[in-house]
């Protein structure tokens, strides 16, 4: 990780010295006065309700499908889906004739808003203006009808636009028609799309073995439950699966932190973002991609490739006394533990079974939307379900306890759905 981070930043020190300024913190989201209109400039839709999910988002299993032309991998379209405001796409030097792009939606889905961000863009004139959206249910190159004709102010972030048609379907196509008048670059910052999802399709089981920008990528998937290594300074992964993303840790010799990945609908290729622990409200992170090399698991030196979930949180609690579980997905706002967690659940029992003088508390861990109150109670309701679970499989009750921490032991940051997915989590203790 070290050596990509090296990389990244003298990249960025040279992008900035050839075209961009050191780019600032993200700000506030506010709205911004615009209509679906391309001349209009009245306020005609609110910014969205703090957490809801952005359903065109890396996080929300969203991948670029299509890119216009770009800058560089810096400015690549893809952390358009980073639901970060200071990092963005940008086209190459002197191009600014009309880009199109294709975001391939996780699932079927109705959008009702787009919101932009570009408050960030490094010069005057440079923000994209004039904006088509189309979505199509047919294909990533065919299908699609007009959703909305906007067109965005410059350097404003949060500009919300809702959309003249809502037309259900799993490509957005967005043609960025041209910018405020610079003769150098087009830039955007952010996307996100608010609205309902209409279908869920599971995927496959997704292990094997991935050729990825950190060497071979072994993926062993148990029920939403992960564990894994990879072939580069005795990498180590533990995690979950909800939807087409894999939320997980990483530990290797000398660091570690959270990661995330989308996986493509057929589960060959993944794209993701990794972290260090504690820096990813700071960090846009690095990218982090594979492609499926081998339907086998395979191992690593320090990894034997047998070992899972099970043996994994037994090594954790038996070295750190503590073991951060992510394969335990609950119905949003609700303490309904959803089917697909339960072999993640009975890999929890078993390891108590096998370590029958083991005492465990249960956390429950939450992200910060929906106040403290709020979450304090959801993350404990949470936390009571898991041992009720646990009870009935088997496990003396007396050996459990439980707390609701809420979201008060962040390990991402809040400010995007990336972080708040990182946060939602259940976390197990000896005692």
């Amino acid at each position: 990780m070290r050596r990509l981070l090296i990389v990244l930043c003298i990249a960025a020190a040279v992008l900035s010295c050839k075209k961009k300024e050191e780019a600032a913190l993200p700000a506030a989201e506010t709205a911004a006065t615009a209509t679906t209109s391309t001349t209009a400039a009245v306020a005609t839709a609110p910014p969205a309700e703090p957490g809801a999910p952005s359903l065109t988002s890396l996080s929300a299993g969203a991948l670029i499908v299509q890119k216009p032309q770009e800058y560089d991998a810096n400015w690549s379209s893809f952390w358009l889906l980073d639901e970060r405001h200071d990092s963005g796409w940008t086209a190459p030097e002197n191009v600014i004739s009309p880009q199109t792009l294709v975001i391939g939606l996780p699932e079927r889905t109705q959008l009702d808003r787009l919101v932009f961000d570009n408050a960030n863009a490094d010069g005057e004139g440079r923000g994209a203006k004039d904006i088509a959206a189309e979505m199509s249910d047919v294909s990533a190159t065919t299908g699609f009808q007009p959703i909305a004709s906007v067109s965005l102010q410059d350097k404003m972030d949060g500009q919300s636009f809702p959309l003249s048609a809502q037309v259900p379907g799993r490509w957005l196509r967005l043609t960025i028609k041209n910018n405020h008048g610079a003769k150098d670059y087009i830039e955007l910052f952010d996307v996100r799309g608010y609205g309902k999802q209409i279908s869920q399709t599971p995927l496959g089981n997704l292990s094997g073995t991935y050729s990825t920008d950190y060497g071979p990528f072994h993926l062993k998937q148990e029920g939403t439950s992960v564990t894994g290594c990879y072939e580069y300074s005795e990498g180590l992964l533990t995690g979950g699966i909800e939807g087409r993303v894999m939320k997980f840790a990483w530990r290797q010799s000398n660091s570690a932190g959270p990661a995330m990945m989308v996986f493509t609908p057929d589960g060959k290729k993944m794209f993701g973002l990794w972290w260090y622990e504690g820096q990813t409200e700071t960090s846009r992170g690095g990218t982090w991609n594979g492609e499926k090399t081998s339907d086998q698991v395979g191992s690593c030196p320090h990894w034997s490739g047998k070992s899972g979930a099970e043996e994994r949180m037994t090594k954790e609690l038996e070295e750190f006394g503590r073991t951060r579980v992510y394969g335990i997905n609950f119905d949003t706002d609700s303490n309904v533990i959803r089917d697909e967690s339960k072999p993640t659940l009975d890999k929890i029992a078993a390891v108590l079974k096998a370590k029958p003088d083991w005492k465990l508390k249960i956390e429950g861990h939450t992200d910060s939307t929906g106040g403290d109150a709020h979450n304090q109670q959801l993350s404990q309701s949470r936390a009571e379900a898991v041992k009720s679970y646990l009870v009935a499989a088997g496990v003396d009750g007396a050996r459990l306890t439980t707390a609701g921490m809420g979201s008060s032991k962040p390990v991402a940051g809040n400010e995007s759905e990336s972080g708040r997915a990182q946060n939602r989590r259940v976390e197990l203790a000896k005692e």
